[in-house]
């Protein structure tokens, strides 16, 4: 009893970040897509889908953290969890890779995006803060579910530095191709968290 009394707090503070993750990156997902859109921006689009995955990852660790279960099954429900983060991981590097390639095979050129580099500058303001407070709660609770979910916000810090650099080099330098090749060099990390997310490699440690 006085572990589940203890739990609380961290498990508030968790519910707390989740529902944070879940306004920012739904508005985030938005600015990012309609602004990738407008400007033919793989790496822009890409951000923003990425941005709604993290909606989906908030909303698995709210149901998971909202669970009233005993020990089994609360691990039961972080493999759950765990494999949907994995899941949409993988959705995102095919989607990046399907995206990326076919613009550097038709050499697509995007356009300009202030939107986005302002974007970008946020998100690389924002994204690890909220990052580290995961990765504390994730400990406190000894939950791989928020660890995997922390993972999931800090990639999103890297995503938002590659968005940076592409759509910077792009308005600066011209350089059309590092729009899809910024995000094709992020592939292998994507897929490689969402097979361990689906293997629930990191669960119940």
């Amino acid at each position: 009893m006085d572990s589940v009394i203890d739990r609380r707090p961290f498990v508030r503070r968790g519910k707390h970040l989740e529902y944070f993750t879940i306004a920012w990156n739904a508005v985030e997902g938005v600015v990012g897509v309609v602004a990738g859109v407008l400007a033919g921006s793989i790496s822009l689009v890409g951000f923003g889908v990425d941005s709604f995955i993290e909606v989906t990852s908030g909303a698995a660790l709210l149901w998971r953290m909202s669970s009233d279960a005993q020990e089994h099954e609360r691990e039961r429900n972080e493999r759950v969890a765990l494999r949907i983060v994995g899941s949409c991981f993988i959705a995102l590097a095919l989607y990046v890779t399907y995206e990326a390639g076919s613009d550097l095979l038709a050499r697509r050129a995007p356009e300009q995006s202030l939107a986005g580099i302002v974007l970008a500058v946020v998100s690389l303001i924002v994204m690890p803060l909220l990052s580290r407070a995961k990765r504390r709660v994730g400990a406190q609770l000894d939950s791989a579910a928020m660890n995997a979910d922390a993972r999931q916000t800090e990639f999103c810090t890297y995503l938002s530095a590659i968005l940076l650099a592409g759509l910077v080099l792009n308005a600066t330098l011209g350089w059309w191709w590092a729009d899809p090749a910024a995000g094709l060099i992020m592939v292998p990390v994507i897929a490689k968290e969402g097979i361990q997310g689906l293997r629930g490699n990191a669960c119940c440690n």
